[in-house]
């Protein structure tokens, strides 16, 4: 399994889903001041409201934004399925969620922190001066929490939550769920127990549920309940 892949186990395995539940909470009940549009889809006006004004705050520095867009692009490179995190705008989308949940400000910046002055130390410079090599052998230090060395803890909780702050804004933009292979909702067909293991298990349908259960030719039909 590769980098993209094992992101993907952790989205489906709702590592970050709190991230998506519970970001883009609001409080603002200003509903008739919000944009009467059809562009924000499936949020409420006070959302909109809300989200509109967390864009326009800056949190963080210019020179923060640029290591998290290199790290995020660390973490999902460009590959040849789809475009790198920085091609799905998930700088963009880590910005907005510091914002929106504010509980993420104070580890992002300490973590962004804690990797230049770790740079400085073992290198000599921050961590977006480094050559690429470098810049790997510092995340190699810290993306892997089960080998990492003691001193690095600091490191390696900041690298976790930038990891699933990635792998959410990617695998929920376009281009991710894109990359996921996800075609949405599809009405299924079910057409019971394979044979080979009603077999296995020496079962076998009835005629009467066969009639009523299986019959291919009234999957297009709306169901009756008999009386």
């Amino acid at each position: 399994m590769d980098r993209r892949e094992s992101l993907k186990a952790l989205l489906i395995g709702s590592v970050s889903t709190g991230v998506i539940l519970s970001a883009c909470e609001t409080s603002t009940k200003e509903a008739d001041k919000a944009p009467k549009t059809g562009k924000f889809y499936g949020r409420t006006p006070e959302e909109v409201l809300r989200d509109e004004a967390l864009k326009k705050e800056k949190f963080f520095t210019d020179a923060e934004m640029k290591t998290i867009t290199v790290l995020a692009d660390i973490i999902i490179p460009k590959d040849e399925t789809s475009g790198s995190a920085t091609d799905a705008k998930v700088p963009e989308f880590i910005d907005f969620i510091v914002k929106d949940q504010p509980r993420h400000q104070l580890p992002m910046r300490g973590g962004l922190r804690w990797l230049d002055v770790q740079s400085q130390k073992q290198y000599g410079k921050i961590f977006t001066d480094l050559e690429p090599d470098k810049r790997l052998a510092m995340v190699d230090q810290i993306a892997f929490p089960e080998k990492a060395a003691p001193e690095m803890s600091q490191g390696v909780a900041f690298f976790s939550l930038m990891r699933n702050l990635t792998a959410t804004g990617f695998f929920t933009s376009e281009m991710g769920i894109k990359d996921m292979g996800y075609a949405g909702n599809r009405p299924n067909e079910w057409d019971g127990v394979p044979d080979d293991v009603l077999k296995q298990y020496n079962l076998a349908y009835d005629e009467k549920m066969l009639a009523v259960c299986l019959k291919k030719e009234d999957r297009t039909k709306l169901m009756t309940w008999d009386d």
